[in-house]
């Protein structure tokens, strides 16, 4: 596999409606479309931030700099003899895993179409179709919240995930649940708890909820394993798994009993692998979370979430539902809560080069 040419491209699409948690909001998704030619074939991943800085300290600003100034020019003209030792070397490079990810998940889709098989069956995926889950973000109102969710519910969503902040959880829990019954609820808050909350837990308990994802901040695991101890919830984690140590120390500690595996926050497939090794080594539970990102990224996770042992709906969601426009086709879309896996080699959707022109707000090629 000798790389040939980087194409990068940084685009900017509206969502339909802004996107807020605990942290911060937005109004447009930014991501970074990193095309890698090899072979006469193009592998396609992304890089997708969340702007503002407020989900890590990554920006799409900061991960355009890293790719443009050493790590799409340092890959060039590299050959490597397959697709571990590509990773491994992205792996070795300085820069941030949403930097490095655009490259490596492209090497994966490259791999998958040399061997003329879909994403998902590289990965191991042992399904065809994966679950679902609808995800709201904070609303002014509580009738803001429900009617958000109604209009998404013919889909089939198999479960929904709200996000919850201080003073704004126990009576929007509530309030879902008078709504929409005994559909499965969790709640994401985005660490924006401390143990000193631990009275709301308490009463969240009360509603039969899924899980609580990332109720405290990152490093706090020794109060995450206080909390789970004192609730019947499960506990997810999911800001707080960075590393592999992080996920080792968090299980040792008995901080959680859930993992949110996300490409971009670990850097890749080869490190989403690993997690979820390691978390099926320790019993626990997992699914895959996105951030969303936009179609490149929604569909490697949907690839993702085929592996055996990915026990709760997915965060991945019709295309239609963040956004006015994608950048692939066909766009991703949910029946009866389900996303059918493409069966074509590789990524199995078509990047849209006219709408990546449409969206752009730079562009380079490395050759």
């Amino acid at each position: 596999m000798r790389i040939e040419q980087i194409t990068l491209t940084h685009v900017r699409l509206p969502l339909h409606e802004p996107f807020r948690i605990s942290n911060g909001e937005v109004s447009e998704k930014d991501g970074i479309v990193v095309a890698v030619s090899s072979d006469g074939l193009t592998g396609y991943g992304e890089s997708s931030p969340m702007a503002g800085s407020f989900y890590s300290s990554d920006t799409p600003e900061s991960c355009w700099r890293q790719l443009t100034e050493h790590l799409a020019p340092a890959i060039l003209q590299q050959t490597f003899s397959s697709l571990d030792s590509a990773c491994e070397w992205i792996g070795r490079q300085p820069g941030s895993n949403f930097a490095k990810v655009g490259l490596e998940t492209a090497m994966w889709d490259l791999e998958a179409q040399r061997q003329g098989i879909p994403l998902h069956k590289l990965l191991g995926g042992s399904r065809d179709a994966v679950a679902s889950g609808l995800a709201v973000g904070l609303y002014d109102t509580i009738p803001q919240l429900l009617h958000t969710i109604q209009r998404y519910t013919p889909a089939g969503y198999r479960r929904i995930k709200i996000k919850i902040a201080p003073g704004h959880d126990v009576d929007l829990v509530s309030a879902v649940r008078a709504e929409f019954g005994a559909i499965p609820l969790m709640t994401d808050a985005n660490a924006s708890y401390t143990i000193g909350h631990l009275d709301i837990f308490r009463k969240l308990d009360e509603f039969g909820l899924l899980m609580y994802e990332q109720p405290l901040a990152g490093p706090a695991l020794e109060d995450s394993a206080k909390l789970q101890k004192a609730v019947h919830t499960p506990v997810c984690l999911d800001e707080s798994l960075e590393t592999m140590a992080d996920v080792e120390r968090a299980a040792s500690l008995g901080s959680f009993r859930i993992a949110n595996i996300k490409i971009q926050r670990v850097g890749g497939f080869r490190n989403a692998l690993r997690v979820y090794e390691l978390c099926r080594k320790f019993g626990l539970s997992i699914w895959v979370g996105t951030m969303p990102e936009l179609g490149i990224g929604c569909a490697q996770g949907a690839a993702l979430a085929s592996l055996e042992g990915c026990d709760y709906p997915t965060d991945v969601e019709a295309s239609e539902r963040w956004f006015r426009d994608d950048i692939i086709e066909p766009w991703i879309e949910v029946g009866n809560g389900m996303i059918s896996l493409p069966s074509a080699p590789g990524l199995g959707y078509r990047v849209d080069d006219a709408r990546l022109a449409r969206y752009q707000v730079a562009a380079t090629v490395i050759s």
